[in-house]
């Protein structure tokens, strides 16, 4: 969340950092209640937030709106908006790799949305948001958090190393990469690569270098460049093919973006 003092909101990290690779994890609280409004972005990251407050919070999207205790929000989640008020939650943070090993389901099944927790950890979702609220500390929360998802981990199925390769180059690449040439780097053919890696990142190749260049625009947009400046950095072709991916993806204009507060920064 991009959220900090300036505005009200205590923020708390873990000492030393989670204990898995592509996990980060944070601890939030409105100590002014100042109120959450925050609208979510797609991003090269899994997002789950466990609210320990005493209300859920509200997510409203293209399906309408819907009352929720702890959320994932997937790579791609389409134009989505969280509201609430005195919000107290833990933010975890996973990268498509941990995502795969730590939500127990196959990314597909997110289907680019912003999802209910329980329906994907069922009675262990209500047992750690029930510790968190019980825990005086956000030391002890976050510690638990970890624990919780180190468990999870314990077993877990692992991703494709072609696919885990194919991912680290796009991110690297910041997405500028052609798909023919990403499966000639792993060996395989582009049908293989799509199907493959469509299955555990629940992107396709094309979508997920889209996303990942989308990030980085964003993050210069809302640091205050210009579009034309964004566009160029960033590879796009022209300002009009970066004013057509920030529409697809964020369902506005790159202007309007650069004025948004949003999720998991």
């Amino acid at each position: 969340m991009d959220r900090d003092a300036e505005y009200g909101w205590e923020v708390a990290h873990p000492l030393g950092g989670a204990s898995l690779d592509g996990v980060r994890m944070a601890g939030f609280r409105d100590r002014m209640a100042a109120g959450l409004d925050l609208r979510v972005l797609p991003q090269p990251a899994v997002v789950v937030v466990i609210e320990l407050g005493g209300a859920a919070v509200t997510v409203e999207s293209a399906t309408g709106q819907q009352p929720m205790r702890s959320l994932v929000a997937s790579l791609s989640p389409g134009p989505a908006r969280i509201r609430g008020e005195r919000v107290e939650c833990v933010e975890v943070c996973l990268s498509p790799r941990a995502a795969y090993a730590l939500l127990g389901v196959s990314p597909l099944e997110l289907d680019g949305s912003v999802t209910a927790l329980g329906d994907l950890w069922g009675r262990h979702e209500r047992r750690l948001r029930e510790q968190l609220t019980d825990a005086t500390t956000w030391r002890e929360r976050l510690a638990l958090t970890d624990e919780f998802l180190t468990r999870r981990a314990a077993g877990a199925p692992s991703m494709s190393p072609e696919v885990a390769a194919a991912w680290d180059t796009i991110v690297a690449r910041r997405g500028r990469i052609r798909v023919g040439d990403l499966a000639s780097s792993c060996g395989w053919s582009r049908k293989r690569l799509w199907s493959r890696f469509s299955a555990q990142i629940g992107l396709t190749p094309k979508r997920a270098a889209m996303l990942v260049r989308f990030d980085h625009a964003a993050r210069a947009l809302r640091a205050g460049e210009s579009a034309g400046d964004v566009a160029l950095a960033c590879g796009y072709a022209d300002q009009p093919h970066l004013h057509r991916d920030v529409l697809a993806l964020a369902g506005c204009t790159p202007g309007a973006l650069a004025g948004w507060t949003t999720s998991a920064d």
